[in-house]
């Protein structure tokens, strides 16, 4: 894979687990769902934006301590976070009350499904490969896709949310393979 095509796949996986949830936010939403929907995508966009920037930053600073195995550190992180949004997509629905959503609580669902972004972030540091186009990508991908993802949940209801989470999760685990393989066999 280029680089700039592993950014844009690694960045729309990202995206996926805040689909998932703006999807189910979506689903149980009262109200004005354009205005649910501009909050989630912004909350969730942001934080993906600056993940990777941040996971980069503390990958890139570690790096002289971990070059002789920061290929399986990246194929590590990758798997771990995929393997856990693959997972997740097989665990049962929560239950969700209808009350509208706080501050706090869409802060922490957008801390809490940007933390993969981290992690691939730093997994980009360990590989001495840029991060700015993985963060602008992930920032607009999960930006638009939780936006719209508010939209679908409000028709769809929260089945789509599971495999939406299932893909982006083999999509994280194939990229770390992909890095695996290429520094091993290259």
């Amino acid at each position: 894979m280029t680089f700039v095509w592993e950014s844009v796949v690694s960045a729309l996986s990202l995206s996926m687990d805040a689909f998932a949830v703006a999807l189910c936010i979506g689903a149980c939403a009262v109200g004005d769902t354009y205005r649910t929907a501009f909050r989630v995508g912004a909350a969730c966009g942001a934080f993906q934006f600056f993940m990777p920037f941040a996971g980069w930053f503390l990958g890139t600073y570690s790096l002289e301590y971990i070059a002789s195995f920061d290929h399986w550190a990246a194929f590590g992180l990758l798997a771990l976070v995929g393997g856990n949004m693959i997972r997740s997509s097989f665990s049962p629905e929560e239950v969700r009350d209808s009350a509208p959503m706080s501050v706090a609580t869409l802060l922490y669902l957008a801390l809490a499904t940007s933390i993969d972004a981290l992690a691939v972030g730093a997994s980009f540091a360990m590989v001495d490969k840029p991060v700015s186009w993985l963060a602008v990508v992930a920032g607009l991908a999960t930006g638009a896709l939780c936006f719209a993802g508010v939209q679908v949940g409000r028709l769809a209801g929260c089945k789509l949310g599971k495999r939406a989470e299932l893909v982006g999760g083999a999509l994280l685990c194939s990229i770390g393979l992909n890095i695996l393989r290429t520094h091993l066999w290259s």
